[in-house]
This record gives C-alpha cells, structure tokens and sequence, in this order.
C-alpha cells in the first residue's frame, strides 16, 4: 500500500438494505437475496437508538441451525445491537484493524450521524490496497 491514505468511503458499497427489526427472517432473506447483499441494518427506533445489524451467518447459525421458523423469528430476535460502525473518513488500515480487533468482517458507514454504507474486508482489500496502480 502506498503512502495516500485511502478513505473508508472510497472504498465502502453504497448498496445496503435498512429493515425495521419487526421484519421476519423470511422477509429478510428475500430483501438480501434480491438486492445481493451479505448484511441487513436493523434501522434506528428512536433518534437515540443505534442501528443492528444481521449478517447471513447469523441466519444460518440463529434460525437454520436451531430449526427455527424463519417466517415466525423477527430480525430483532437474531441481530447483533448496536453495530459497530466506522466513520466515512477513517483510514483503512485502521478499519482493517478494528475489523481485526473485534472479530468483525463488516460494517455500516457512518457520516455526520447518517448511515451512507457497508465496508468489508474484501472492499478494503479489493478497492484500498491498489487504489494508485
């Protein structure tokens, strides 16, 4: 990696998927399916609330693996609250080591409060690491 900092929203995906968590793992998956995304973020209830996050192994290990009923479990029954985000303007090689750090492999972007995207290792690594070449 050269010297020029790459940005987390240089390299992030602006196509993500906000669901209230009253959605149903069936809905869901079909919401992840048709948009070809890995990840939902669970929205917000309350100006004071924080976003989840429901990732695809989530369902499988929270829903398929425990024989559950995917049109009977709600998205707030299996996600992951609050979600770690990452600022639009961090460094890369920092969110790399936060995703390190907390065992994590993605992310939503946060901007002034607002969520604009989701990072992951492989948008850092596919889209940061030869950004100049």
């Amino acid at each position: 990696m050269s010297n020029a900092i790459v940005r987390v929203r240089d390299v992030m995906m602006d196509t993500y998927a906000v669901v209230d968590g009253v959605v149903t793992v069936a809905e869901a998956v079909r919401i992840a399916k048709q948009r070809q995304i890995k990840a939902l973020i669970v929205d917000k209830r309350h100006e004071d609330d924080e976003y989840g996050i429901v990732l695809m192994n989530d369902i499988a290990k929270k829903v398929l693996a425990l024989d559950r009923a995917p049109e009977r479990t709600n998205i707030y029954e299996i996600m992951t609250k609050p979600a770690l985000s990452v600022r639009a303007d961090m460094d890369v090689r920092y969110c790399a080591r936060l995703f390190e750090r907390f065992g994590i492999s993605r992310a939503p972007v946060i901007e002034q409060g607002q969520l604009i995207g989701m990072v992951s290792y492989n948008n850092i690594v596919l889209n940061g690491m030869l950004q100049d070449g």
